[in-house]
């Protein structure tokens, strides 16, 4: 796990010769259509690589009764529109994208999508932004879907300390916590499917001190922001807890301390992602068919890592050399704010054509409660497949963990360290010391931190400087601030 220096350009995707079946040339940070001369991204990502010693085996996709499966298109092709001519087809694209929006006054959802299958023909443009369609007397969180992608009734529902569901109405506008009077099983799974999580795992009552709370006043199908109404307080001053998914548990007790290799079941919830045929990225798991990932792994600039049949998933597995049969990939969404000049808002989340069975090797990370903080010097642990020496295009064979701590913002924003690159959306974790941190490869691989006895995804590797260098942590995608996103766009692809 280690990075190349910042004085250097950002390594190409292969490090060695391309290997005949991957006919394009290596990744670069440039904007198709604008010619030479660009300013590079500020900050060095953690570049993925394609490792030549990786030979993945031909195996059968998993064959899972509630998903499809798609064949890889072996002999697609993808061209980089450059000079004047890719640039007017830029133009007319953004022109058509501007006046669709003020034809039918849309508003612009911070998501695009790239190439969901179906049937066999791609039904999104990866070129435009995905738009929403909003009537003028659209209301946010009535439990009605006015706008025609259903944005009015996302971003109404979140989770705060011990999993406690808060709600927001359209009658009151802020977020309040659910009494637990006349909550059942029914509510529990009914709300979770909505969530993107098909079913629920567990829900209780938990004491609450708020003087004010949302009572249920119907039983119908529906978004439960909808089947709420403000109450002055709760019955026996109790509320809800509700949890979705079980996450955050770790199989094997022990562990080797110091970038050393994971053992099976150490981190059940990281994944290796794919592009024909090479590791390029890693990923976490956080639902059945979610899997959150970095922006960067999937740059605009080259077509065919924005087919979703160039990508497989692996799950469950500590050694690359030894991988099970893979999950497909059916949507790539990429959060549109993210910036990859600054990095800023790193993060993307992958929609599996089938759902992961979970066992005790393949376990979703647990999400992090909106305001939960995890402070400086908090012990924490990343993982991936990514190189193990400083400027290597080699990644590593095996899964290996190293331990770091949570770097406070102000520090982690000295001149001296990064300045004004980091983010209110990003954290710190590392030693500024040197010597342990994530690199090439790791990138979209998880931050966890544990709490009340379950592993939270606090961050997505992102980026840094060098490779465990002094003074130079790992930076990572704050999963808190992002959860709104990640939340609402699960809510609208939900299975």
């Amino acid at each position: 796990m280690a990075k190349h220096d910042a004085n250097d350009p950002p390594p190409p995707y292969y490090a060695f010769d391309v290997p005949p079946e991957l006919p394009f040339q290596p990744y670069r940070e440039v904007v198709c259509g604008l010619g030479p001369g660009l300013t590079p991204p500020t900050q060095t990502h953690y570049i993925p690589q394609y490792p030549p010693f990786v030979a993945v085996h031909q195996v059968a996709p998993l064959n899972i009764p509630h998903g499809s499966t798609r064949k890889s298109c072996c002999n697609c092709t993808g061209r980089c529109y450059a000079g004047s001519g890719g640039a007017l087809t830029v133009l007319a694209l953004l022109g058509l994208a501007i006046w669709l929006g003020v034809r039918y006054g849309s508003n612009l959802v911070n998501t695009i999508i790239y190439y969901e299958e179906e049937d066999g023909h791609r039904s999104e443009n990866p070129l435009l932004p995905k738009y929403e369609s909003c009537p003028s007397n659209a209301v946010q969180c009535d439990g009605i879907r006015d706008c025609q992608l259903g944005s009015d009734e996302t971003n109404c529902v979140r989770f705060g300390e011990d999993n406690g569901l808060q709600v927001k109405t359209a009658q009151d506008g802020r977020f309040l916590p659910v009494c637990y009077q006349g909550w059942d099983q029914s509510f529990a799974d009914q709300t979770c499917a909505l969530l993107g999580f098909r079913r629920s795992y567990v829900s209780k009552a938990v004491p609450s001190q708020d003087s004010t709370g949302l009572t249920l006043s119907y039983k119908l199908p529906g978004p439960i922001q909808g089947l709420v109404k403000v109450s002055s307080s709760c019955i026996g001053q109790k509320t809800i807890s509700l949890q979705c998914v079980d996450c955050g548990q770790q199989q094997a007790a022990s562990r080797i301390i110091g970038g050393s290799v994971s053992k099976m079941g150490q981190w059940p919830w990281q994944l290796s992602l794919h592009f024909r045929g090479y590791h390029v990225c890693g990923g976490v798991l956080i639902a059945p068919d979610f899997v959150l990932t970095a922006a960067h792994c999937f740059p605009r600039s080259n077509s065919l890592v924005l087919l979703v049949e160039n990508w497989k998933v692996y799950a469950g597995s500590i050694s690359l050399e030894k991988l099970p049969p893979p999950y497909l990939v059916k949507k790539i969404l990429l959060n549109e704010n993210y910036n990859n000049k600054t990095n800023d808002q790193d993060v993307a989340l992958l929609k599996l054509t089938s759902p992961v069975f979970f066992t005790d090797k393949i376990l979703p990370a647990c999400l992090p409660a909106f305001d939960k903080q995890f402070p400086q010097g908090t012990k924490c642990w990343t993982s991936g497949f990514g190189t193990t020496v400083a400027g290597s295009g080699i990644v590593s064979r095996n899964l290996m963990e190293v331990p770091v701590n949570i770097i406070d913002s102000q520090q982690c924003s000295n001149p001296r360290v990064y300045g004004s690159s980091i983010t209110k959306n990003m954290i710190c974790a590392g030693d500024m010391e040197g010597g342990k941190d994530a690199c090439q490869g790791d990138s979209g691989g998880p931050l966890v931190c544990q709490a009340d006895s379950r592993w939270y995804l606090v961050g997505i590797t992102s980026w840094g400087t060098g490779c465990g260098e002094k003074n130079k942590p790992g930076v990572y995608t704050k999963v808190s601030s992002v959860l709104s996103w990640i939340y609402s766009n699960m809510q609208q692809e939900r299975p």
